[in-house]
Order: C-alpha cells, then sequence, then structure tokens
C-alpha cells in the first residue's frame, strides 16, 4: 500500500535524516534505501526527493558533498549534520507520542504486529 501523498510529505523529512543518520548516500540510492528498509511502503520519487535534499540542505540538517565514484562519475553524497541529528530525535521522540496516541484513538489497532 503506498501512501497519500500529502500524508508522505509530513513524514518525508524524518525518513529521510533517519536512513541519512546511518551513512552518507546520493539521491538514487537514498531512494533505494527508503523503499527497501519501508518494506515497500514508502516511496520518493526524484520529484519529491531532491527538492527535500535541497530543502534540508538550506535548513543546515544535511550537507552534500560532490565525490566521484569508480566510474568516473560524479555523485552528490549526502550526509546528516549535528543539527539534523538533533531535529532527528525531536522528531522520533514525536512519532512516538503521535503513535501512543493513535493507538488510543483505534484501540490498540495499529500496534506492530
Amino acid at each position: 500500500m503506498k501512501f497519500e501523498s500529502q500524508l508522505l510529505k509530513g513524514i518525508a523529512p524524518v525518513v529521510v535524516l533517519e536512513i541519512l543518520s546511518r551513512g552518507p548516500m546520493y539521491g538514487y540510492e537514498l531512494s533505494q534505501a527508503i523503499e527497501q528498509r519501508s518494506g515497500d511502503i514508502l516511496s520518493l520519487g526524484k520529484g519529491t526527493l531532491y527538492p527535500l535534499l535541497y530543502n534540508l540542505e538550506a535548513k543546515k540538517m544535511i550537507s552534500g558533498k560532490w565525490e566521484k565514484n569508480p566510474s568516473r562519475r560524479k555523485r552528490r553524497y549526502y550526509s546528516i549534520t549535528d543539527k539534523g541529528k538533533d531535529e532527528l530525535s525531536k522528531q522520533k521522540a514525536q512519532l512516538r507520542e503521535l503513535t501512543v496516541g493513535l493507538n488510543l484513538v483505534f484501540g490498540g489497532a495499529l500496534a506492530p504486529a
């Protein structure tokens, strides 16, 4: 099941920060990691992902650096910054609270299987 774009838009920044907290990645690699780690539930197309990366970089939550890979192709690798780590921690705490609230509303129906 794919999420509605507006629902995903709100969660996408924290998802990107979480994935980047595990190590630097370039855009396509990041997109694939999000799909893989979410069991193909979350998907960010390049029309969503790259503007999000530019926005997070402008907010100093991630930093980008051009690097040549072995095939001599330049790729922009993104890394989470300390500011991004702080924001990720805050957002994860809010998501935990939101999950508790939703579980109360739905009678525990959202508990992990």
